[in-house]
């Protein structure tokens, strides 16, 4: 289960031991045996952990079927939760996508520096050079780089 999935036996233990999944029966050498289902959903656990979902948070989506009366009920739960994470995760795509472009700026900007060897504004006055002032420059590169603008 372990190597199918590219986890660690300590991260498939600790995921049983957390309740999140659950092995069918163990060998006479104390190997766990999982329904294939548990692999899926050893899955679903590692994108989602991946993703940045605390480990309270799967066992709540996953435990909403068990804990419901009725498929409507269940469904509604688990919907409703998945837009709640759907809305986090748009939103930390959003910030991951901004910061993306602004340390692409920012490579780009600081690479121009690459062939410096002007020893009279380094480090202090970069700000002062044709590369810094000839531009924009993103936040990330001013704090990086010591340039207010």
């Amino acid at each position: 289960m372990a190597r199918l999935s590219n986890n660690t036996l300590r991260t498939v233990r600790f995921y049983e031991e957390s309740g999140l999944l659950a092995p069918v029966q163990r060998t006479d050498g104390g190997h766990r045996l999982f329904p294939r289902r548990e692999l899926g959903k050893l899955q679903l656990i590692s994108d989602l952990r991946a993703a940045g979902f605390s480990l309270e948070e799967i066992k709540e989506v996953l435990d909403v079927k068990q804990s419901s009366s009725s498929g409507a009920q269940a469904s509604r739960g688990i919907v409703e939760r998945l837009d709640r994470h759907i809305e986090s995760m748009s939103e930390r795509i959003a910030l991951l996508k901004r910061l993306l472009a602004e340390l692409q700026r920012t490579r780009q900007l600081l690479a121009q520096c690459h062939a410096c060897s002007d020893a009279e504004r380094f480090p202090d006055s970069c700000g002062s050079c044709e590369v810094m002032s000839d531009t924009e420059i993103p936040n990330a590169a001013g704090v990086l780089w010591h340039v207010e603008r």
